[in-house]
């Protein structure tokens, strides 16, 4: 299992990356300036449900990558490094600030699958997962344990924070519709958070 200061820098970083929106996030704040506080949060719920496949299927495929090769997964270790900086860059350089849709009024049980769908078959999410967990992972130990245990956290973090994000949303609805400078700001933030990460994990020991 990851020791307590891994374990906490792991919180740390897994804070400031949820901390901006991203594509989940715009789809809550959609769906609850839409529909509500209570859309929102079904679509929490199924987001989530999403993630944990996602965790589930970087458990087992670092897990794999790690047995065939070190090597391999140090390469790997720095892609994802390599990737989170390309995700700051393309933030940085986005123009369109993220603008928020209409969508269509849907029943709580659809939005929850609605929810579960979009992440399974996001393919950067999955990207996303197999080049942040393995930054905090001890190849001396069981990495399966590990990745579900990290998966756990940055799952429960999330629901928290995108929660918070629904509650948000829907009481500033009418403000949420119209600010695209609050939507660039966001950008910025964002894209100062990956290159941030980025920089930090490239230069780290673990």
């Amino acid at each position: 299992m990851p020791d307590l200061s891994t374990l906490a820098l792991f919180c740390a970083a897994t804070l400031a990356l949820l901390l901006v929106p991203g594509p989940a996030v715009v789809y809550i704040v959609t769906r609850s300036v839409a529909q509500g506080r209570g859309a929102g949060l079904v679509s929490v719920l199924g987001i989530h449900l999403g993630t944990l496949v996602h965790v589930l299927a970087a458990a087992l495929g670092i897990s794999a990558l790690l047995a065939a090769s070190a090597t391999a997964f140090t390469i790997v270790k720095y892609l994802g490094v390599a990737y989170l900086v390309y995700l700051g860059v393309r933030a940085l350089l986005r123009k369109d600030g993220g603008d928020l849709v209409e969508l269509k009024v849907h029943s709580k049980r659809r939005l929850f699958w609605e929810g579960f769908v979009v992440n399974v078959l996001n393919p950067k999410t999955a990207i996303f997962f197999l080049a942040f967990l393995p930054q905090f992972v001890d190849t001396g130990a069981p990495v399966v344990p590990q990745i579900l245990l990290l998966g756990a956290v940055f799952t429960g973090m999330g629901m928290v924070s995108d929660g918070a994000f629904a509650f948000l949303s829907s009481a500033l609805a009418g403000k949420l519709r119209s600010s695209d400078r609050a939507r660039r700001r966001l950008d910025v933030t964002s894209g100062l958070v990956y290159l941030g990460l980025g920089a930090f994990l490239a230069t780290s020991k673990s």
